[in-house]
């Protein structure tokens, strides 16, 4: 009985790993670049934000400073890691994506 249950298992396991593998595998196929690209777009977007609400800070006066200061409590966690990721050394080649559609 256990040997029977132990097999079953053995089976239950191999086969959740071949689904996992051909899940993983459908994902690189179809959906990584859409999620890739939706990161990309999301963090341009907040560095927008961030230094909408923010600029003045860097001398950069984008809007009223009465709107920017009722939206401050929501950006001070951020402007942190905002600073580390405009302020990063970048290759020339960061700002060019390289692919190869339809070759």
């Amino acid at each position: 009985m256990r040997d029977l249950r132990r097999a079953a298992d053995e089976r239950h396991g191999a086969l959740a790993r071949i689904a996992s593998a051909l899940r993983e595998f459908a994902y690189g196929m179809t959906g990584f670049e859409f999620a890739r690209h939706a990161l990309e777009t999301r963090a341009a977007l907040e560095n927008i934000f961030v230094l909408s609400v923010a600029g003045e800070m860097i001398g950069v006066p984008v809007i009223p400073p009465y709107y920017s200061l009722r939206l401050l409590p929501y950006v001070v966690p951020d402007i942190a890691v905002w600073k580390r990721r405009v302020l990063r050394e970048r290759e020339f080649t960061d700002e060019h994506e390289y692919h190869l559609h339809g070759v």
